[in-house]
């Protein structure tokens, strides 16, 4: 049996960009000529330029917010917001709803969500059965987990969630192969299990998302005979990333362009450095380009030890969306990155919010050699931008922290 889900996981990295870059100008101009959003937010702009990771770096980010603002104005002719390419019919055998209300469809292709490669790497092969605990109803899970499920040539339980005492039932007498779902339901599931006398030994390995899955969770599965991996996928994108054996982070899916900006804005950072997941999709049902996850992470220097050459990323690093409220006025990581354009000198900079709630006072760290009026200049450009105050200190290059901070709260709450 193959150690991979398919050719397209072993080849040369070269060979891969190549790819996504030949295919980038003809997503790009099939989204501005089927879908009313892109046609006016890329309007003005020649696809076929848009052929390198530099020009698409120069297209706008549309981010969750936008979508949904989106959506909610065109409710009465577009549900989706004029983002997606095909409508009601054969083409979206289903629609699905997320907080907000945000609406996503699903198309007709197989494998729609590309979950089929993170279940492989997980372990899960043709001719088994699969135990899925996500959502079938509002969310897209299920359906996400189902379809990648069977493009493998595996069945499914279709559990959702709750009822804990028949998912156990279930699995006793079905005896799956594995469990798909959160990695908190399935500790209760196992727990339950025990509670009751049931043993389950044909659950082996589980491919989790949906929340977090710390290292002392892995363990805690890992002791009981269950080797449970993790997979970060959205209700917009589908599969984003996935875990492998090897367990050295995540190792990015072949149908997506990820980059990693700089929070608030659509920059590029240094590889290493922690930012927000942009993620253009090559799906031409619901052609995303440049849709900010506002999820955090970083690139990881190498390949995956199991052979799979794709980039690889750290996993979820927290949110990248630190709008905070000070002395009654908002303040977001756009407004530093504006101040931290205006001064070339300005290597990265972290605005430190401290004191109390009303008596709060905003600091700007800036890594940059201190110079005679820099300061006062810098204060001012963060007056002009925020209508606020900032006491402006230098520190040397490569000192902040590189956790994808640009607004840090430190404030004491009574």
């Amino acid at each position: 049996m193959s150690t991979h889900h398919d050719a397209l996981e072993t080849r040369t990295p070269a060979a891969r960009e190549a790819a996504l870059l030949a295919a980038l100008p003809t997503q790009v101009a099939h989204a501005q000529k089927n879908s009313s959003a892109f046609a006016a937010s890329l309007a003005g702009i020649d696809a076929q330029q848009i052929c390198s990771r530099a020009a698409l770096a120069k297209l706008p980010v549309i981010r969750k917010y936008e979508l949904l603002a989106q959506q909610q104005a065109q409710r009465a002719v577009n549900v989706f917001g004029g983002f997606a390419a095909i409508g009601f019919g054969k083409a979206m055998p289903r629609v699905f709803a997320s907080p907000g209300t945000i609406y996503e469809p699903e198309g007709a292709r197989a494998d729609y969500w590309r979950m089929a490669r993170a279940m492989y790497a997980a372990g899960f092969h043709e001719g088994e059965l699969i135990h899925n605990c996500f959502s079938y109803h509002f969310t897209p899970a299920g359906s996400m987990m189902e379809t990648g499920a069977h493009a493998i040539g595996c069945t499914v339980f279709a559990g959702g969630t709750g009822q804990t005492e028949q998912q156990v039932q279930a699995m006793a007498e079905l005896k799956p192969a594995g469990y798909i779902g959160t990695p908190s339901f399935l500790k209760i599931i196992v727990e339950k299990a025990a509670e009751m006398g049931v043993a389950l030994p044909s659950v082996r390995k589980a491919l989790v998302s949906g929340e977090a899955f710390p290292p002392s969770l892995r363990d805690w599965l890992a002791e009981r005979g269950i080797a449970g991996y993790q997979c970060y996928a959205t209700a917009d994108l589908g599969l984003i990333a996935y875990e492998t054996s090897a367990r050295e982070g995540l190792v990015l899916d072949e149908g997506v362009i990820v980059e990693i900006v700089r929070p608030g804005t659509g920059d590029p950072v240094s590889e290493g450095e922690v930012g927000e997941l942009v993620v253009t999709s090559l799906n031409p049902d619901y052609p995303l380009i440049r849709f900010g996850t506002g999820d955090l992470s970083a690139v990881l220097p190498g390949t995956c030890p199991t052979g799979r050459t794709n980039t690889r990323i750290k996993g979820w690093m927290g949110r990248a969306d630190q709008t905070t409220k000070v002395r009654g006025m908002f303040v977001h990581p756009g407004q530093v990155a504006e101040v931290v354009k205006r001064f070339p000198e300005i290597a990265r900079a972290r605005l430190v919010v401290t004191g109390e709630m009303a008596n709060d006072q905003m600091g700007l760290q800036v890594e940059a050699q201190p110079a005679d009026g820099l300061a006062q200049k810098i204060g001012e450009a963060v007056r002009e931008i925020t209508k606020l105050r900032a006491e402006v200190a230098f520190v040397a290059p490569g000192s902040l922290p590189n956790d994808g901070k640009v607004i840090e709260d430190a404030r004491t709450y009574q």
